[in-house]
């Protein structure tokens, strides 16, 4: 088998194909493959290393444009379980959520449910009585895990692997694992201190902390390119501007924990120009 050699490497996150077709175009013998949380561009020929650096720089500052005709993109499992792979955190969440969802919908025993709410009750006849914090600071963070109906669970898992894995692939699992928890937090509290004393619960808050981080990142950080399209915007902005004006309640959908979507968008905003920031910093000093 011939040598390959190392031409560049790039974020696992963004796209090759349109290079790797320039390649074959002009006789280029490549492969490329994922190594240590990036994508390396491996060519045949040492003297194409020079040759393929170039026409990245190239492509990338707009000089040379690429089109590729549109084709069916087939998500085969082999496909699905490297997605499983690269963001097994955000995976690890949806999990819990879905326990929590099924603690909640199999009707298990209320204390194991109050074991996770913000603040913990007790059911005397068909009245809730709600009991003191107690320090019991894994509550900060415990009523994220809790849907309250499927259209609750879908909604959320379905976003969280959207946003969370994308996040999850450019900041790693650990700092990914820190940004859920500081969000998780804040939207909790921020339900608490303007909602008051009551059962609430749900991904939402976090969800939107994501869209908050996936937004204003990549402004200061354009390597990582996770920023949701427009349409995703817009819907998701406008969704919540009918929770909070109440629309959504009217149509039957229940009680919605506006504060901890609020709480959680404002969180994601501050912290995606906090780590885009510090990001981009770096890069500029190296």
């Amino acid at each position: 088998m011939p040598e390959f050699h190392h031409a560049l490497s790039a974020a696992v996150e963004e796209d090759l194909l349109p290079l790797s077709a320039l390649l074959y175009q002009r006789g280029v013998i490549h492969r490329i493959f994922e190594d240590g949380g990036r994508q390396v561009v491996m060519v045949e020929r040492e003297a194409q290393t020079q040759q393929v650096q170039a026409l990245y720089r190239a492509w990338r500052a707009g000089e040379v444009q690429i089109e590729l005709s549109p084709q069916k993109h087939r998500i085969g499992p082999a496909r699905v379980a490297i997605q499983w792979r690269r963001a097994p955190l955000t995976l690890g969440l949806i999990v819990l959520s879905v326990c929590g969802f099924l603690l909640v919908y199999l009707s298990a025993p209320m204390i194991w449910v109050s074991f996770l709410t913000f603040t913990p009750f007790q059911l005397r006849g068909e009245e809730i009585l709600f009991q003191s914090f107690n320090g019991q600071y894994w509550r900060l963070v415990t009523p994220v895990f809790l849907h309250f109906g499927w259209l609750h669970i879908v909604f959320n898992s379905l976003w969280l692997w959207d946003l969370g894995r994308r996040v999850e692939q450019v900041l790693g699992h650990l700092n990914t694992l820190m940004l859920f928890l500081v969000i998780a937090v804040v939207s909790n509290v921020s339900q608490f201190a303007f909602g008051g004393v009551g059962l609430f619960g749900g991904m939402s808050g976090v969800v939107y902390g994501l869209l908050g981080f996936s937004w204003v990142a990549p402004l200061l950080q354009p390597r990582w390119q996770i920023q949701p399209s427009s349409p995703i915007m817009l819907f998701m902005v406008g969704w919540l501007v009918a929770c909070m004006i109440g629309m959504v309640e009217v149509l039957g959908f229940g009680a919605i924990a506006n504060a901890a979507h609020v709480g959680g968008l404002l969180c994601g905003v501050l912290l995606g120009a906090v780590f885009g920031a510090i990001s981009r910093t770096g890069e500029d000093k190296t």
